[in-house]
């Protein structure tokens, strides 16, 4: 087929007029011996799978946060990665346990062994419903741009609503929710609804040090206030920590300590937990079954003259990180590649 509509309007001829366009018989389904959607008067045709690939890749394409993660394909419902079980860079703790030694000649080390722990994924389903009237069906263009448009903006939104604040049942696990990530306190007598040039200093302070060349200062919009006036005082001046965005071309909405700032709508507004996070999600692993999925059906909305298109994608996600890492020296702190900002009411 030319376009999606194109397609669409052939499953309406066959439904309607009994004229079954031979293109449509490469991708029905096989006829069981019940009602199934692999008949037209039954049910339908599947969607063309060359346009259900266009749709995933307009999910990654229109989602901001999706394409920052370690994204990795699953081959079965359920996967299980090992990893090493590091919580401490205390010696006798990096990488689960690994030590060295010094001596003399002829001493012999202590034995060790390394602790390893699973990284679990199971695939979540996410679907997609859409009716489209049989007037709309006529209009193929217009149909097949705002069914993409729609399907596609949809679906990236929510895979990165549930990387934010997923949790974990039937859907990722989001950083707000992951032990790994560090909650830093508000500064004493902090008004409400404020961000504070010291909020923002701490927070980056306990970003893991591999992670700040990849972090990004995700926030809400009404944050913006705030993040304009920002500074360091030095005596009856000040020298700004906002950079605005002046050329830098990784950089379109300006710089905080020299990382970018990238507003979001899922994070939550000024003042709560989540309205600014520091967050390098290289460090979030985002697995995905298969591609997308799509049937449609004559029968859910008959009476009103509709047509029901389903899209159906499985996926899951977490931190690779278990939990905090308290670091070698400096231990009152520890680290992470999700850093967030107690709320401040």
């Amino acid at each position: 087929f030319k376009s999606f509509g194109e397609q669409l309007i052939a499953v309406l001829n066959a439904v309607i007029k009994k004229q079954i366009d031979p293109r449509l018989e490469e991708v029905r389904l096989k006829a069981p011996a019940g009602m199934s959607e692999g008949i037209p008067a039954d049910g339908g045709f599947l969607v063309q799978p060359e346009y259900r690939q266009e749709l995933l890749t307009r999910v990654y394409e229109t989602g901001i946060l999706a394409p920052k993660c370690f994204n990795l394909p699953m081959s079965s419902n359920r996967v299980i990665i090992p990893g090493v079980d590091e919580t401490s860079r205390a010696t006798g703790s990096r990488l689960g346990g690994v030590q060295v030694y010094w001596g003399d000649e002829a001493t012999a080390p202590t034995a060790k062994k390394s602790k390893i722990r699973e990284i679990e994924l199971t695939a979540k389903r996410m679907t997609a419903l859409c009716y489209l009237t049989e007037e709309l069906l006529e209009d193929a263009p217009a149909m097949e741009a705002w069914t993409m448009r729609a399907f596609g903006q949809e679906m990236g939104f929510e895979i990165d609503d549930s990387i934010i604040r997923g949790d974990g049942a039937n859907k990722p696990h989001g950083v707000l929710n992951a032990l790994a990530t560090v909650s830093v306190a508000k500064e004493t007598n902090q008004a409400a609804s404020t961000i504070v040039a010291e909020n923002v200093e701490k927070m980056y302070a306990r970003m893991w040090a591999r992670s700040l060349p990849n972090a990004v200062w995700y926030i809400n919009q009404n944050c913006w206030p705030q993040i304009f006036q920002l500074h360091h005082a030095v005596g009856t001046g000040g020298v700004p920590m906002f950079i605005p965005a002046g050329g830098l071309i990784n950089s379109p909405f300006g710089t905080l300590l020299g990382r970018p700032i990238q507003p979001i709508e899922q994070c939550e507004g000024v003042g709560t937990v989540g309205d600014i996070i520091f967050a390098d999600l290289g460090e979030y692993i985002l697995g995905r079954k298969g591609g997308l999925r799509g049937d449609s059906s004559i029968h859910v909305k008959f009476t009103t003259f509709e047509r029901a298109f389903r899209f159906m994608m499985r996926l899951d996600g977490q931190s690779m990180w278990h939990d905090k890492l308290t670091p070698y020296k400096g231990t009152a702190d520890t680290q992470s590649p999700f850093i967030t900002l107690a709320t401040r009411a």
